[in-house]
């Protein structure tokens, strides 16, 4: 089930991820729109503007100047520091307020491929070396910060796809990519889960079977948590 998800795996995910999430967004009706998500208190559209906030901190923080030294690797990004009360009700509130600025469904998906498409340009040519200042005042490497944007546009992907009551449409390369982050080999090997089932699961976006959690603890099995 392993790929290899290098540093030019990392521009390919996010490059497929974002185009088939356009698409979905573009065949959503408004009261699809509307609907609750598992991100509470976020809808649909509040949460497809979350993440196009979550993808335009790369080409404003590539036209920022450049840090001194990378801090953090994708690794430590997802640190309990940025989960507390304050950070959540500010990550609420921003995305509520952009969110109600949109006249309609067609604005936001608008705005989200706007978004993706120069996020793309940006990150095209960059050395590999490229630094990048993150919202909390980390220095990380670009190709490192890349992998947090995959992770955030699979994750709420998921989180989305439920909301609509549809299937996951998580592309190879993003899952590759996630995957590899949430470190869920050998689990789904083991358990025979493919890999969208692995990060539903390794997410805590569907949940384990009192079986599967049982095999977990017997062969020690633990994944990448957040916060």
């Amino acid at each position: 089930m392993s790929d290899t998800t290098g540093e030019d795996g990392v521009p390919q995910a996010f490059r497929a991820e974002s185009s088939r999430l356009c698409e979905v967004l573009g065949e959503l009706t408004e009261a699809q729109f509307a609907l609750a998500t598992p991100c509470p208190p976020w809808n649909v559209a509040e949460l497809a503007v979350h993440i196009t906030s979550a993808v335009a901190r790369v080409p404003a923080g590539l036209a920022a100047p450049a840090p001194p030294r990378a801090d953090i690797a994708a690794a430590d990004y997802y640190r309990s520091a940025i989960f507390d009360d304050a950070a959540n009700a500010e990550r609420v509130r921003m995305a509520q307020r952009d969110a109600a600025a949109y006249p309609n469904a067609a604005a936001i998906t608008a705005a989200f491929d706007d978004t993706w498409r120069r996020t793309d340009t940006a990150i095209s040519g960059q050395p590999a070396d490229r630094l990048i200042t993150t919202r909390w005042g980390d220095g990380m490497l670009l190709s490192e910060f890349m992998i947090t944007r995959v992770v955030e546009l699979v994750l709420h992907g998921l989180d989305m796809a439920i909301a609509l009551g549809e299937s996951a449409w998580t592309t190879h390369e993003a899952a590759a990519v996630v995957g590899d982050f949430l470190q869920i080999e050998p689990a789904a090997t083991h358990l025979g889960w493919d890999r969208r089932t692995a990060l539903a699961k390794a997410s805590g976006r569907a949940a384990l079977s009192t079986g599967e959690s049982a095999e977990l603890a017997r062969l020690n099995i633990t994944w990448r948590r957040f916060g």
